[in-house]
C-alpha cells in the first residue's frame, strides 16, 4: 500500500555482489508502483519503500548507501527522519549485500518482513504473514539471474494469496553495468512495469523473459564486435 489508497504491497530487495545486480521486485492493487516503491543503483544497493509510503525514502536511502554505510545504519536514519515511520514498511539491501527492513507498528495487517543473505522480503495488507515467508524461502532456494529469482518470489508471494483485495499493478527494478558501457547509458539494467492488469505478474514475468532474451542477443552481438576490433587492430 502507498499514499492513502486500500491495497497492499509485497516486494523483494536482493542483490546478487557477486555478478554487480541489485534490484527490487513489488505488486499491488493500486496503479503506478513502479513510480513509487522500487529504488536501486549499481554497486549502491537497493531499497523498498512502501505501506504509508514516504516516497523520498527511495532516493534518500541510496544518497546514504552511496557513502557507504551498512543497510541497517541506513534504515536507522531514515526511520529517524520520518516522523510517521509507525506507518511505513522499508526493505533495504546495501553494496555489500546486508540486508535490514522495518514494519511499523501502525502498518495494516497483516504486515511483516523477512530478511535474510542478500535480501529482506516485505509486505502489508497480504492475504497472510505466508506471502512474504514463501517468498523468502523460495528466493533462497532458486538460481539463476537476478531478476529471475525476484520473479520466481514474486510469483511465490502471489500464490499464497498476495494482496488480500487483489492485484492490478507490478514492477521489477534491476541495476547493473557490464564495463564497456558508456556512462551516458545508465545503470538501469531493467526496468519494467505492468499498471491496470488483471494478471501483473504474470504479464510482468513474460516482460521479464523477453527482456533477458533480447539483452542476451544484443550483448552476444556486441562482444563479437570487441573481438573482431580487437583482431583488426592487431
Amino acid at each position: 500500500m502507498y499514499g492513502r489508497g486500500e491495497g497492499g504491497t509485497f516486494s523483494i530487495v536482493a542483490s546478487d555482489v557477486a555478478q554487480g545486480y541489485w534490484g527490487v521486485a513489488v505488486a499491488t492493487m493500486p496503479s503506478a508502483v513502479g513510480a513509487i516503491v522500487p529504488w536501486a543503483d549499481w554497486k549502491v544497493g537497493a531499497v523498498a519503500t512502501q505501506a504509508n509510503a514516504n516516497y523520498w525514502l527511495g532516493p534518500r536511502g541510496l544518497e546514504l548507501l552511496r557513502q557507504g554505510l551498512s543497510a541497517e545504519t541506513v534504515l536507522e536514519r531514515l526511520l529517524r527522519s520520518d516522523a510517521g515511520r509507525a506507518e511505513r514498511q522499508l526493505g533495504i539491501v546495501d553494496r555489500r549485500g546486508r540486508a535490514a527492513a522495518w514494519t511499523g507498528s501502525k502498518c495494516m495487517a497483516s504486515a511483516v518482513h523477512v530478511p535474510g543473505k542478500g535480501f529482506s522480503c516485505q509486505g502489508n495488507i497480504v492475504a497472510s504473514e505466508e506471502v512474504v515467508r514463501s517468498m523468502a524461502r523460495t528466493f533462497e532456494g532458486s538460481d539463476g539471474t537476478l531478476a529471475a529469482r525476484l520473479m520466481k518470489a514474486l510469483r511465490a508471494g502471489a500464490r499464497e494469496g498476495g494482496d488480500r483485495r487483489g492485484l492490478q499493478s507490478a514492477a521489477i527494478l534491476v541495476a547493473h553495468r557490464e564495463p564497456w558501457f558508456p556512462s551516458s547509458w545508465g545503470n538501469f539494467w531493467m526496468n519494467l512495469r505492468v499498471d491496470r492488469s488483471r494478471q501483473p505478474i504474470r504479464d510482468l514475468d513474460r516482460l521479464v523473459r523477453q527482456d533477458e532474451r533480447e539483452t542476451a542477443k544484443f550483448l552476444r552481438s556486441a562482444a563479437a564486435k570487441r573481438l573482431a576490433h580487437a583482431r583488426r587492430r592487431r
